[in-house]
């Protein structure tokens, strides 16, 4: 037996469009790319798996997913949880997968921002605290501030802060009016804030 050698007159003339053969549909995705969906949507039923009942109530979720969630979230057998995640994961293909997934993301990032805001408002507390000019500043930006309050804030806020530089080992600093100083930055930018 020998090698065959490559011949010119072996080589057939195939159609450019090769794939145009009968149900070929150019409009419907690959399978990869249905495979790719699927697992995105499984990672996604894992994700809502791992949250708390009070967070799932307020994500669309049809009533028969919100079960299989629970169920999930209580079954302790590896196996068992493995099939509920698959199960959910089928479940997810009928759920509106982007407003969770915004949902999710709002919930994450939204958190950062807070903190953020929360960071700014110390920022702001602390130059209160040592610029005279900062409370103008924020008077002008809040002018419905009751800035006779703030004033009354801000100087036993410079006391409180005077007081702890000179306190002994052991001693626990006083915060009262620093954090109440706090919670009126807080009201002034958000008046629907909790105190």
């Amino acid at each position: 037996m020998g090698v065959r050698l490559y011949d010119s007159r072996m080589t057939h003339d195939f159609p450019d469009d090769a794939d145009d053969g009968p149900g070929y549909d150019p409009d419907r995705p690959s399978k990869s790319q249905v495979k790719r969906e699927m697992h995105a949507l499984l990672d996604l039923g894992r994700e809502l798996i791992e949250l708390s009942p009070e967070r799932l109530k307020q994500l669309p979720l049809a009533e028969r997913l919100y079960e299989a969630i629970r169920l999930a979230q209580r079954t302790p057998s590896r196996e068992g949880l493995r099939r509920q995640v698959h199960y959910v994961g089928k479940l997810m293909r009928d759920a509106p997968a982007d407003e969770i997934r915004a949902q999710l993301d709002e919930w994450k990032n939204g958190s950062r921002k807070q903190t953020a805001a929360l960071h700014h408002l110390e920022a702001r507390r602390d130059k209160l605290l040592r610029d005279d000019d900062a409370l103008t500043a924020l008077l002008s930006e809040y002018p419905q501030a009751d800035s006779q309050r703030l004033r009354t804030m801000i100087r036993e806020g410079r006391k409180e802060l005077l007081a702890n530089t000179t306190l002994r080992p052991g001693q626990e600093p006083q915060r009262k009016h620093y954090r109440a100083l706090f919670q009126a930055l807080r009201q002034l930018q958000d008046p629907d804030a909790q105190p």
